[in-house]
């Protein structure tokens, strides 16, 4: 008798003669004399007494086939074979169509669904050939029938589902201090431990280059100031070697001399042992600043992923208050005001201020005139956004001012897309954790679907009924995709498992990954609460006192729904703000089929990110900070406030630290400021000005706007898809 059947992967499932009966009660569906539910049951009996205990899907088809052959109803074989054969020409269809227009470098959704990667190179072409033809085999192989189902039915959306057979992990906060001390093994070379700045600047950039191959998500250092600071006095110190053996005097007392700051100074007028230590320490913040031009430039040229996209990086810094942390940082914000290539604004690395009270955000804080200078880079590039170490749910009560590794108690974020602290099964840190994979339910869907309900109460009962059962399902597929993930072993992950996921360093290269596994979170997320909301009660929040109660009602359910699930799962389950980029307009897209164009729903081509006020609604930035900081405290996997700001900020840092004080004011993790940017495509020069058509340095014509399109720049918007170019005509100034 059969017990267990073997899928196309290769994976092995119990049994259930019930899939026979089904299956052959849709062929008889299509034939004259329809359903005869007796013959099914009898087909699928005879079939399970095979006399085998296992058969693999294929086989049992056959079977079925044979059955039917040999049964009165000849013509539901027929039925049943065209239909097998249907679904396999359709499927190829499907991905013949998508590789078209792959070939012909179309720009279209398909093709626009990372802003980050060009589709259009080979490399990229490549990539998206492998993503499309990948995800057809996961749904058919990998994936429950009721998580298939609700797949298709546009309830959810599982996040990188073309890297899911690779049993790759999102993303990690590398703990570089373990490559610096000890160096590291890539592919058929091997680097030693870094002596030197620039020595370190390289190692960080490999790291995270390496990495990236071996993950479907971003790579992010979480105290970058911290980890790079004592190969500054490293090098100072060999400054101070040099210097002796150019002038024949020995100088090396000059070693552990005490500095305050490395700031350059006029060697005019010093004399002795004064002039050797300024003439080292010029030396060294010299060094400094090249290792930092040279991080921020591999950071956007080094392509990993086949050789189609640049790293997706982070860093996080603001809070180490030594003298070499603090040069570490001037020299990273003074490399990133200045621009790369002909001054234009890195897109990489996302970089993050951590913002704490003492440190590095209030007047008389040691690293207060850092802060300032942060954002005055910020309004002229973006970056740093900022870390707010002083909400509530971003504190540590382990953080020890005097502590010199204070930065394993604080938080560290990958932008927005993914934020780990807590954790249920090991230490408190970001560091050496991230994210295994999430998935995004489609909350907008549940509430349409429950518009037609007079009752108001009756209504948000029958929404809550529904929101319950897509986190159930959201939760099972994450849990099946982790039983899937935990079979990889950890010679499969040569560098990320080799000491730098937290817990890898005790394996063997043949042990699979599945007791380290558990340091890093499974994430639900959601988007659309505004057009959510709108379908329940009317309103958004941004609008309306009842609609942010809602709102805040459904958001802390979602939160405790999913904290319930680490106990039942026994995993780090956490909620995510969802960033959507491709998957705002795939949702609405396919809404709007269903149900129409509903006003202020499904009118336009995306739904709104996460828990954001519509992009479209004019508010000020305090009324926006209002309204969205109180999310913050639900979403531990991630979110990020913005504020649109009018004009040229670039002499504006004053209005980018307001920004910073809502944060403040309002308990708010994580958020950044858009303004406007000019860049020329031919030449890479920028400005402000408003409605540049012409470039004044080469003369150029092609203009474009340089925007972040969730928590990231993007070079150009010719890469953004249909749903966010509409919704970044949408967007209006906070003022």
């Amino acid at each position: 008798m059969i017990q267990t059947v073997i899928k196309r992967d290769g994976r092995k499932v119990e049994f259930n003669n019930q899939k026979i009966v089904a299956a052959i009660l849709k062929a008889m569906d299509i034939t004259e004399a329809g359903q005869d539910i007796v013959l099914a049951a009898k087909i699928a009996d005879t079939i399970s007494k095979s006399g085998k205990t296992e058969m693999s899907v294929e086989e049992i088809q056959d079977c079925v086939e044979m059955e039917l052959m040999k049964s009165p109803r000849k013509e539901v074989a027929r039925a049943y074979i065209a239909y097998r054969n249907q679904r396999n020409l359709a499927r190829k269809a499907k991905t013949n169509e998508i590789f078209q227009e792959i070939i012909d470098a179309q720009a279209n959704d398909i093709t626009r669904e990372n802003a980050n990667m060009n589709a259009d190179t080979p490399a990229g072409m490549m990539m998206k050939f492998a993503s499309e033809a990948t995800k057809s085999y996961v749904d058919e192989c990998l994936l429950s029938e009721d998580v298939r189902e609700a797949v298709a039915g546009n309830y959810i959306h599982i996040h990188d589902k073309d890297y899911y057979p690779t049993k790759s992990l999102t993303c990690i906060q590398h703990p570089l201090d373990l490559i610096l001390e000890h160096g590291l093994k890539a592919g058929h070379g091997e680097s030693r431990a870094a002596k030197r700045i620039e020595t370190a600047s390289v190692l960080a950039c490999i790291s995270m280059e390496t990495v990236q191959n071996e993950m479907h998500g971003g790579q992010a250092i979480p105290a970058f100031d911290f980890y790079l600071a004592p190969f500054v006095r490293k090098t100072y110190e060999e400054e101070i070697d040099q210097i002796s053996a150019l002038n024949n005097v020995d100088y090396s007392e000059l070693k552990g001399a005490p500095i305050d700051d490395y700031l350059k100074r006029d060697l005019v007028g010093l004399q002795g042992k004064e002039r050797a230590m300024q003439h080292a320490i010029n030396q060294t913040v010299s060094r400094v600043h090249q290792a930092m031009e040279a991080f921020v430039h591999n950071m956007n040229t080094i392509h990993s992923r086949g050789g189609n996209q640049v790293v997706f990086s982070s860093i996080n810094y603001g809070t180490d208050t030594s003298a070499e942390g603090r040069c570490i940082i001037r020299e990273i914000l003074n490399t990133t005001y200045e621009g790369v290539g002909n001054g234009s604004t890195a897109i990489f690395p996302i970089q993050i201020w951590k913002k704490k009270r003492g440190v590095s955000y209030l007047p008389g804080d040691r690293n207060y005139d850092l802060y300032k200078f942060a954002c005055k880079v910020t309004a002229r590039r973006f970056f740093p956004n900022f870390l707010n170490l002083d909400a509530t749910y971003n504190q540590d009560e382990a953080w020890k001012e005097d502590d010199p590794k204070r930065y394993v108690h604080e938080v560290a974020t990958m932008g927005c897309r993914t934020r780990v602290y807590g954790n249920k099964f090991g230490p408190k840190t970001s560091i050496g954790r991230g994210n295994l994979s999430f998935t995004t339910i489609n909350i907008v869907k549940l509430a349409i679907e429950c518009m037609a309900i007079e009752d108001k109460d009756t209504r948000l009962q029958k929404f809550f009924q529904k929101l319950d059962w897509a986190l159930e399902i959201a939760a099972k597929q994450l849990n099946e995709r982790f039983d899937f993930q935990k079979t990889a072993l950890k010679k499969q992950f040569p560098l990320l498992m080799n000491g730098l996921w937290l817990g890898s360093d005790k394996l063997d290269d043949n042990d699979t990954i599945e007791s380290v596994m558990n340091q890093g979170t499974l994430s639900i997320g959601f988007i659309g609460l505004a057009e959510c909301l709108i379908a329940l009660i009317g309103k958004h929040h941004g609008e309306s006192e009842e609609a942010q109660e809602l709102g805040l009602r459904i958001i802390s359910h979602m939160a405790e729904k999913i904290n319930g699930f680490a106990e039942t799962y026994q995993h780090n389950f956490t909620f995510l703000a969802t960033p959507a980029e491709g998957l705002s307009g795939a949702f609405t897209r396919r809404d709007k089929k269903t149900f129409g164009v509903l006003p202020g729903i499904t009118d336009k081509d995306y739904y709104t990110n996460s828990s954001h006020i519509p992009v479209y609604y004019h508010c000020t930035p305090e009324h926006k900070a209002r309204i969205e900081g109180p999310y913050h405290k639900y979403e531990n996997a991630g979110h990020i406030f913005y504020v649109e700001i009018d004009g040229d900020a670039t002499h504006n840092p004053e209005a980018i630290m307001q920004i910073v004080d809502l944060m403040d004011k309002y308990d708010i993790g994580y958020g950044s400021v858009n303004h406007n940017r000019n860049r020329c495509l031919d030449c890479g020069y920028e400005d402000s000005t408003e409605d540049l058509a012409e470039c004044p340095h080469c003369h150029g014509h092609h203009i474009d706007t340089l925007q972040r399109i969730t928590g990231y720049l993007v070079g150009t918007t010719n890469r953004w898809n249909s749903a966010k170019l509409a919704e970044l005509r949408d967007r209006v100034v906070h003022k």
